[in-house]
Formats: structure tokens, sequence, C-alpha cells
């Protein structure tokens, strides 16, 4: 690490990944605020639940489209633009005098966030082209991801109590002002690529139906899951995408090449980060629940109770998982990981209404964060290694749009089973403590089968390179 040129290079990843940071701890933060921005802006029930959607909408629209952008227009550039609108966005968001100002500008803030979001990784790909080296910036990378949400409780609970809702949004812009900056000195420019055409319509379909399959899931509680509205919705989402699929069939320059689905390790693991999100959405929120709703805790103690979990996925993401990548490549790791996370889950699926910290939370979250600490990198590089770089933000706009539909689609159908399940103890006469923690343990089960399964896949279904656990093994000496 003496050299100056690689010490750059690990400077340049730990500012990535604040820039990163800010933007996954804005889909959690602003969670422990809800109350007090109702109070302050009269939002109606319905009306607060935008204040969330809104960035889930756009977030997960334009991840697609973001990767590609960056590909064509030069990673560092697309990186700084829209690191840039998700700053001015935040401040918007901080001074908003009215309902509709906050709604708008959380949209715009995912808009931002995905471009950051989509372009990031693939920038880090660039980065670090040594399988040693890739680990380890991967293992950074990964926890930022996967701690960050439950980061984003604990510093929404400071923030809202100590000084106001705004500063959860105003927090954002001297980070985006120094992530910016460090960025220009850190990262070279890269080449531009000679220019092709944006496949305007290839955009447009896939985007536009992103943005209606997240619309309708993220709506599918009060709409109802079977409602006209939902359904047609879902089917208006799969004719656009089956459009884009014919339109990608076609045209002389794809926004997603078709034949970038032929990488196996990178299919599966888009499929394994569907499932692993959905089980991850339901360990994070419905244990925030049952830790608030059953057991009574304050919003700062939800906060510190997640802390343990997060000190262990720092351990193994940021040191162990790397070592035990290049050991043992990504196939093991990830089914163990994954297993150990559902292990996890399960025994929150069994804590009782009277549940103590030391026995039903904290070994549960000890589990999963085992768990996530080793799973996230070796997803994460199946996604990825086998991309060339020309292709590498396309690659990370694709992971990425997986682990978003995976987490909205899981939370939503857990938290409508976990109320139908309450709904039905209550109409027994059971009380509400009990009905709210029958509910939740079903939802955990559930996530509980759904990691398992991510972890079965992987382990079948993806390939080990000889020559890159060769190349690892080396490079860990």
């Amino acid at each position: 690490m003496s050299d100056p040129t690689d010490r750059k290079r690990w400077w340049a990843l730990y500012v990535l990944c604040l820039g990163v940071l800010m933007i996954v701890l804005d889909t959690t933060i602003v969670n422990v605020a809800l109350p007090s921005i109702r109070t302050d802006l009269a939002f109606t029930e319905t009306g607060l639940v935008w204040v969330v959607n809104a960035y889930m909408l756009t977030f997960g629209g334009f991840l697609l489209l973001g990767g590609r952008l960056g590909d064509l227009f030069g990673h560092r550039r697309v990186f700084l633009a829209g690191l840039g609108l998700f700053t001015l966005a935040s401040l918007a968001c901080g001074l908003a005098p009215t309902q509709a100002v906050l709604v708008v500008a959380r949209a715009i803030q995912g808009l931002g966030g995905a471009v950051v979001s989509a372009v990031a990784l693939s920038l880090i790909m660039n980065l670090f082209t040594e399988p040693g080296d890739r680990a380890k910036a991967m293992g950074v990378y990964g926890f930022v991801c996967a701690g960050g949400g439950s980061v984003g409780v604990l510093l929404g609970g400071v923030l809202t109590s100590l000084l106001s809702w705004h500063w959860i949004f105003l927090v954002n812009l001297p980070i985006g002002v120094a992530v910016a900056w460090l960025c220009m000195a850190l990262i070279a420019p890269g080449e531009r690529r000679a220019y092709h055409a944006l496949d305007w319509s290839g955009a447009a379909s896939i985007t536009v139906a992103l943005l209606i399959a997240v619309y309708a899931v993220v709506n599918g509680n009060e709409a109802g899951w079977l409602s006209r509205q939902t359904l047609g919705l879902l089917a208006a989402s799969g004719v656009l995408l089956a459009a884009f699929l014919a339109i990608e069939s076609r045209v002389r320059e794809p926004l997603v090449p078709l034949a970038l689905f032929r990488h196996r390790n990178l299919a599966t693991a888009n499929v394994a980060g569907v499932l692993w999100a959905a089980a991850m959405f339901a360990w994070f929120f419905m244990s925030a629940l049952y830790m608030q709703l059953v057991l009574g805790y304050t919003p700062l103690q939800v906060g510190l109770s997640f802390l343990p979990g997060n000190l262990i996925m720092a351990f193994m993401s940021l040191g162990a998982s790397a070592r035990i990548v290049m050991r043992w490549g990504i196939r093991g790791p990830l089914a163990l990981g994954l297993c150990i996370a559902a292990t996890g889950l399960a025994l929150f699926a069994r804590a009782p209404v009277g549940g103590q910290f030391l026995v039903d939370v904290l070994p549960a979250m000890v589990l999963l964060g085992i768990g996530a600490g080793i799973a996230f990198n070796p997803m994460l590089l199946a996604a990825m290694n086998d991309v060339q770089p020309q292709d590498s933000g396309l690659a990370s706009g694709v992971v990425n749009t997986s682990f978003m539909m995976g987490g909205a689609l899981g939370l939503a159908v857990l938290a409508s089973v976990a109320a139908a399940r309450t709904a039905g103890v209550q109409a027994t006469g059971g009380g509400e403590a009990a009905a709210l923690n029958a509910g939740y343990q079903l939802a955990f089960a559930l996530g509980a089968g759904i990691a398992a399964a991510a972890g079965l896949l992987g382990w079948f279904v993806l390939r080990d390179r000889a020559d890159a656990r060769g190349q690892m093994a080396v490079g860990s000496h």
C-alpha cells in the first residue's frame, strides 16, 4: 500500500462508498421522522406514504438507464451529475414548505440516487481489476449497501430528536459537496466512448415498465393485491417489458444487449439478489416493528439494537469476507452466508411477545450480521466479474434493479401476509401485541425460507471459475 497510485485508488473507493452510503441512508432515515413530517406539513395517512414511495418509484425506475448513461458518457461524469441532482433535491426536501414540494423533491432525489448507485459500482469495478483487491473493495461496498439501512434508523432518530426532521435531508449537503470535490481529485475522467445514439425506445419502455411495476408494488397493500388497479398495472408493466425485449433483440445499439444474460453467474446472482433483498427487507423492517410495537422500544433503542449485527457485518465485509472469497471462491460462501442469515430469520420467527433482548433479539441479529457480511461480497462479484468494462454500468444497474425490485416486492408481500395474519388473530379475540407478533413471526418464517432458497440457488447453479480462484489464492499471499 506504499504506492501513491494504489493509495489513491483506495481513497477513491472510500469516497465512492460515502456517496453510496448517503443514497442508502435516505431509503430508511426518513422512516423515523415520518410522524414529525406528518404533523408539521399536515399530511394525511395515505399522503404520507408518498414521502417514501416517490423516492422508491424513481429510484427503481431509472437504475437501468442511469447505468447505461454511465457506460456511454463516462462513469465519473454521470456519477457527478447524479450526485449534484441528489444533493440539490436534498436541499429542496429540507426546506420544503408544503407537501407537494417535499414529494416532488423526493422523486428527484430518487432519480439522482438511481444514477449514483448504478454508476458507483462500475467505477469501483474499473478501479480494482485484480481479483484479490476487487474482493476487498466489494467487501467495503457490500457493507455500505447492507449495513447502511440500519445506520439510517439510528441517525434518523438522533437528528429528529436533537434537531428536527429537516436535518435528515440537510445533512446531505456538506456530504454531497465533499464527495463531489474528492471524486474530481481522486478519479480520472476516463475515456468517453465513441458516440452512440441512445436506444430511446428501449430506454422509454424499460423505464416506464419499472416505474409502473414499482408503483403497483408499493401501492399494493393499500389498493389490494387482487384489485383491478394492481393487476392492471402489473399487466401493463409486463406488456412493456415484452416490448422492451422485442426492441432489444432488433435494434442495432441496444440499451441492454440481451447477450449479457448469457453469463450464467450474472443471471443467477440477479435472481438470488431478488430473493435475498426480499428476505433482508423482511429482517430490517419487521424486526424494527417487532421491537417498537411489541417490545415497546424507542426509535433510538431500535437503532442501537441493530448495532451488534452491523458491527459483525462490518468485520465480515471489510476483512473476513474477502479472505473467504479468495480462499474458497464465490459459490460456497454465498450459499453459506445466505443459509446463516436464514437461520437468523428463523430465530426471529419464534420471538415471543415478552421477548428479551439477550435471548430473542441479539442471537438473531448476530447470525444475520454474519450471514449478510459473508454473502453480499460474493453475490456482487458473481454479478459483475464476467462483464466487460464497457458494460459494467449496465450490469451494475441490473443488479441494483434486482435488489430494489426484490426488496420492494418482498416487503410489500410479507407486510400484507403479516397484516392478514394479525387481523385473523384479532378476529379470534387475541390481544393487539399477540396479534402483531403472530403476523411478524409468519413474515420472518417466510423470509427465512426465501433466504434459504437463494442460498440453495447459489450452491447448485453458480459456477466458480477455477482460474479466478487460483488468482485469488495467489493474490492473498
